[in-house]
């Protein structure tokens, strides 16, 4: 599939109310756990998908379609999350990251970026160096479809102890 704003809109919209579905009125169990150590809860992944918000997709497309000569993006921290003390409860992590994301995709909408010449501009990545608008905003797009895979496996590898010998049938608690 080739990239289109409009396509990519289809996931960017739904994932608060995919995360919504899926974690609110739950455990606390389902919530905090993660695969082992120096791994993510699906608590913390949205917190990380908060900080995105704040940090990095639009902030990042309105340097590469700037006209400054200076298109470097700042470094993202893909940890911050762990860092943040402000205790809130998952329904209030989600309700901030749909309030953040239905911001920035008005931004996106309002940046008439669906057109070629646009999508090809660049800007540079500490990392990486020269990415396209097109190369961060279909990353966007792919960042939350993994993050959403990602919750999904550390939850149902909770009960990978208890499943018994149907482990052979059920990929996701073998990989």
């Amino acid at each position: 599939m080739s990239f289109s704003v409009s396509k990519s809109l289809e996931i960017l919209e739904r994932t608060p109310v995919v995360l919504e579905a899926l974690l609110i009125g739950i455990s606390d169990e389902w919530i905090h756990q993660n695969e082992g150590e120096n791994t993510w809860s699906p608590y913390q992944v949205v917190g990380h998908l908060i900080h995105g918000e704040k940090t990095d997709w639009i902030p990042r497309a309105k340097i590469i379609l700037s006209n400054s000569a200076y298109k470097t993006f700042t470094p993202f921290d893909r940890f911050a999350q762990l860092n943040d003390t402000r205790n809130l409860s998952i329904s209030e992590l989600l309700d901030e990251f749909k309030i953040l994301r239905k911001k920035n995709l008005d931004e996106l909408l309002s940046l008439n970026v669906d057109d070629q010449t646009t999508l090809s501009e660049i800007g540079i990545h500490p990392e990486f160096g020269e990415v396209t608008l097109r190369e961060l905003l279909s990353t966007w797009t792919v960042h939350d479809l993994g993050h959403i895979a990602q919750i999904a496996r550390v939850m149902a590898k909770q009960y990978k102890s208890e499943v018994g010998p149907w482990i052979q049938y059920i990929r996701i608690l073998r990989d």
